[in-house]
């Protein structure tokens, strides 16, 4: 095939573009129109994110500030506001921490039991699992605990619910089902930990129940008794 000349191109071109010039033209302003909606999308989100972040530090400087009913209620007007967003479960975990600090314990359970209701978090279920199942010892409701822990292996949080399982059942008087899990516990925990405050507790736990089983007491020395003397 013959090489065409500038000029033939230019007519070839010329008459592609009055062809499908206009299919052009509506692909490219829809290519524009996805990629600037796009935009505006994360734009959006962004803007969202923000005014949520900046509610959810009102929230937390207002529980600094001793104002917690302002601050319960600023929590409501972020869930209305943003319900999507994290930082409703974050500002109801700070919720959760100052019914604590206030002890009303069954309050602090409540907004627990809400956040792990709704929250879709992986990393974030496990801590108020164990943050919950610790509210309810303290309440006394020791069965709700176990329970609330479950039995199922928790992955990578097995050591920590392992021993929160463990306070559980020392808190029920059950000492050696506590031992049990004490040790489960440290036989799973990472090798990071050894030397942490977490495993130098977990060790003190262990070591005080194991001092609470006596060690079985020796058999008594026999007494040899002596010969009977007969009378003269």
């Amino acid at each position: 095939m013959e090489l065409l000349s500038e000029e033939e191109q230019a007519e070839a071109l010329k008459a592609w573009l009055r062809k499908n010039g206009p299919m052009l033209v509506g692909a490219v302003v829809l290519a524009l129109a996805v990629y600037f909606g796009m935009d505006w999308w994360r734009g959006h989100g962004q803007r969202e994110a923000e005014l949520a972040s900046g509610s959810y530090q009102r929230v937390l400087e207002t529980f600094d500030a001793g104002q917690v009913d302002d601050a319960l209620a600023q929590i409501e007007a972020l869930r209305t506001d943003h319900a999507k967003s994290p930082y409703v479960a974050a500002a109801d975990l700070a919720a959760s921490r100052v019914f604590v600090m206030r002890n009303e314990l069954d309050k602090a359970e409540l907004r627990l039991q809400r956040v792990l209701g709704y929250t879709t978090d992986a990393q974030m279920k496990p801590l108020i699992t164990l943050r919950l199942a610790r509210v309810q010892t303290a309440l006394g409701r020791h069965n709700d605990a176990l329970t609330t822990l479950g039995t199922a292996n928790a992955g990578p949080w097995e050591s920590g619910f392992a021993e929160v399982r463990g306070d559980v059942l020392f808190a029920k008087g059950d000492h050696v089902g506590a031992l049990r899990e004490y040790e489960a516990a440290r036989a799973v925990m990472p090798a990071e930990g050894d030397r942490s405050g977490a495993s130098q507790l977990l060790e003190l736990k262990i070591n005080d129940l194991r001092a609470e089983t006596p060690a079985s007491a020796p058999a008594p020395a026999s007494v040899e008794t002596p010969p009977e003397v007969s009378a003269p």
